[in-house]
């Protein structure tokens, strides 16, 4: 009975100990890189989109000391703060503006141009293949071939209903 107890409470240790080392913080903390902290998304967190006018929250958090003393300014009229103010009051709240967020990227660029590489790459393989992969073309599909085998057909006389034989002149030796 005791050894069975040991034995358990053994595998229980067992299996905590390497819960606990396995962790993804404890292993990169074993490796001598910091461990980056994890977002809650059960938070709110800014975004800039153009459809969500107003982000869950400010974009800047921590406020300096000119930040706070300009926010207590905020409360007071808004005909005493200067232009540069106010940018700077929005700037607390959105990271970019509209006409920001609308600004096209050049990011097309980048997909056509990876588009044209792999199709390019894709016709190399092509190429390769056809040169050292692909046997050569049989001789059946070279145009003597195809006459000889079309001159077989006719004097065969196949379908002379609806198909080749009905299209020929078998007295002239021309097609009808």
């Amino acid at each position: 009975m005791l050894r069975l107890t040991a034995g358990r409470l053994g595998s229980l240790v067992g299996r905590r100990a390497t819960a606990a080392l396995t962790t993804s913080s404890a292993r990169m903390a074993s490796h001598g890189h910091e461990v980056s902290g994890s977002v809650d998304m059960s938070q709110p967190l800014y975004s800039d989109r153009l459809d969500t006018p107003l982000p869950d929250r400010a974009y800047k958090d921590v406020l300096t000391a000119a930040d706070k003393s300009l926010k207590e300014k905020e409360k007071g009229p808004w005909g005493q703060l200067s232009k540069e103010e106010k940018i700077a009051l929005y700037r607390m709240t959105f990271c970019q503006t509209y006409a920001e967020m609308k600004q096209p990227s050049e990011e097309w660029k980048t997909v056509i141009g990876g588009i044209f590489f792999f199709l390019g790459f894709t016709g190399l393989v092509v190429w390769w293949q056809a040169l050292y992969v692909y046997p050569e073309r049989p001789r059946t599909f070279t145009d003597e071939w195809k006459a000889k085998q079309l001159k077989r057909m006719l004097d065969m006389r196949i379908n002379p209903v609806e198909g080749f034989a009905a299209k020929w002149d078998y007295e002239k030796g021309q097609w009808k």
